[in-house]
């Protein structure tokens, strides 16, 4: 997807998600920047925040996944959009674990909204068509503190997932 804001120092929202299955993390070598990160990208018009979350791990690494909400766990529809929600319908948005703001470059900087969410699966599949990251991996608690490459941001979360939601 292109950006949506094409002029210098305008913010593009996106949207990440810290996916556990059992006791891991997954994460995945981002194919440009080359950085450990997770699944995630730009949010669509016409698209809520978690569903870009819940669409970009299906594009990126093939799950489906329920993203975590303090009141229970819900299952966004990789489908819904704005004709299947109803444009004039209220909804109820989930809220993320957290939003942070950072800069790609001088010009370009992003809202991140970060949510976590579960698996069932750790089979991971890269669709065809598409530019392969490099890699990915399910990381343990004592692998992701002692993993060298991981940003600070990248570890928090990363932690603070599975201590809600490892199995």
């Amino acid at each position: 997807m292109p950006h949506i804001h094409t002029e210098p120092g305008q913010i593009d929202f996106v949207a990440s998600i810290f996916i556990v299955h059992e006791d891991k993390v997954l994460y995945r070598l981002h194919d440009k920047y080359k950085i450990w990160l997770v699944p995630g990208g730009h949010v669509e018009l016409n698209e809520v925040p978690e569903q870009t979350a819940v669409r970009e791990v299906f594009e990126e690494v093939g799950l489906h996944v329920k993203l975590y909400n303090p009141d229970g766990m819900v299952l966004v529809s990789q489908d819904e959009d704005e004709e299947s929600v109803g444009r004039d319908q209220d909804r109820y948005l989930l809220p993320p674990v957290a939003m942070e703001i950072h800069a790609i470059d001088e010009n370009h900087r992003h809202l991140a909204l970060v949510y976590f969410g579960t698996s069932d699966t750790d089979q991971v599949v890269e669709p065809e068509g598409v530019e392969r990251s490099g890699g990915i991996v399910w990381l343990t608690k004592e692998e992701i503190e002692s993993h060298q490459d991981l940003n600070p941001a990248m570890k928090k979360y990363g932690l603070q997932a599975l201590e809600l939601l490892a199995s």
